[in-house]
C-alpha cells in the first residue's frame, strides 16, 4: 500500500504563485498574436458605446445655428393691408364715385316718323309726336368680358319705358355676347366678346357721351329705339305692329349733360340706322 506523501504549506504557496505566473505569461503572449486581442476589445467597448445612453462626460460645444430672425428668407412685393372685398375709395371727383349709382325720374321725348312712301321713293316726314316716360339711368363699373376691360370711366344702362312698350329708349355702353357663336354672315365670333357701344367722357360732373358702334353686324343691337311700324309699308290703313318694332340707333347718337353723384340732367339726340325715326328727349332724375 503505497504512502501519501504531504506537502508542506510553503511549497503549497510556491506551486500556486508559479502556476499564475503561466497564466499570465500565456494571457501576455496572446496579446501580442497580430493584434486579435486587441481588435476584438475594441470592437466590444465600441459596441458598449453605441448601445448605452450618453453621460455626462462634458461634450465639445454644438456647431452655432442662425436663430429664425437671423435666417434671410426671399420675400415678394410688399403685402397689402386692404381687403380685395372692401370697396374702391373714392374721391367725389373720381368716376368711381358713381359705380353703383340708380338715377330715377322722367323722360320727355319728342319722336318724327318719316316714310319712303313718296313716288319717287325719297323720305319724308310722316308724322311727329311728344310723350314722357318714367326712366332710369344705372352706372357701375365698367365691364369686363374675356380678357378685356370697358374703357369707359363707368358702365352706362339708360332705360325710358318698358322695352316692349311703343316709345320706349335704351342706350348701352357695353354689353358681353353670349348668345350665338356666329354673326349675321356666319362667321365665327367669341361668344364671350366684349363689345362696346358709347365713348364715354365725364370730368367735374359733366358727361359728354357718343355712340359710336351699334354693334348691328354682330347682330347685338342693343341701343333702340321702339316705334309702331304699319303691317305693310306705306299701307297704314292696315294697322300697325302690336307692340311696336325696335329701331336700332345710328352711330353719333349723343347723351350729354350734367351728371354727380346726387342729380342728373342729361339731353339725348339721335336717329335711327334705318332713317325711319328720330329722336330728343330730357331726362331729369335724383340718385337713389
Amino acid at each position: 500500500m503505497a504512502r501519501v506523501r504531504r506537502t508542506p504549506e510553503n511549497t503549497r504557496a510556491r506551486l500556486v504563485a508559479a502556476v499564475c505566473t503561466g497564466l499570465l505569461c500565456a494571457a501576455l503572449t496572446g496579446c501580442g498574436n497580430d493584434g486579435s486581442a486587441t481588435a476584438d476589445a475594441s470592437t466590444a467597448s465600441a459596441s458598449t458605446l453605441a448601445s448605452d445612453p450618453p453621460t455626462s462626460a462634458p461634450a465639445s460645444p454644438p456647431e452655432p445655428t442662425p436663430s429664425v430672425s437671423e435666417v434671410p428668407t426671399p420675400t415678394d412685393e410688399p403685402a397689402t393691408t386692404g381687403s380685395p372685398d372692401k370697396p374702391v375709395p373714392a374721391d367725389a371727383s373720381d368716376a368711381s364715385s358713381l359705380w353703383g349709382k340708380r338715377f330715377s325720374g322722367s323722360a320727355k321725348i319728342s319722336v318724327d316718323i318719316y316714310d319712303y312712301c313718296t313716288t319717287d321713293g325719297s323720305r319724308r316726314q310722316a308724322g311727329s309726336q311728344t310723350y314722357s316716360m318714367n326712366s332710369t339711368l344705372d352706372l357701375s363699373r365698367p365691364r369686363t368680358g374675356g380678357d378685356e376691360t370697358e374703357s369707359n370711366p363707368f358702365s352706362m344702362l339708360f332705360a325710358a319705358g318698358d322695352p316692349s312698350q311703343a316709345g320706349a329708349v335704351s342706350f348701352w355702353s357695353s354689353a358681353v355676347s353670349t348668345t350665338s357663336s356666329q354673326d349675321l354672315a356666319g362667321n365665327p365670333r367669341d361668344p364671350h366678346l366684349l363689345l362696346t357701344y358709347w365713348d364715354i367722357d365725364w370730368s367735374d360732373g359733366e358727361l359728354d357721351a357718343r355712340l359710336t358702334d351699334p354693334h348691328t353686324q354682330q347682330a347685338v343691337a342693343l341701343n333702340l329705339l321702339n316705334w309702331s311700324s304699319p303691317v305693310v309699308a306705306c299701307r297704314s290703313d292696315l294697322g300697325q305692329l302690336p307692340g311696336g318694332y325696335p329701331h336700332a340707333l345710328a352711330s353719333g347718337t349723343t347723351f350729354a349733360g350734367r351728371l354727380d353723384g346726387s342729380s342728373a340732367s342729361l339731353t339725348a339726340e339721335g336717329s335711327s340706322i334705318d332713317g325711319q325715326v328720330a329722336f330728343r328727349f330730357e331726362f331729369d332724375g335724383t340718385a337713389s
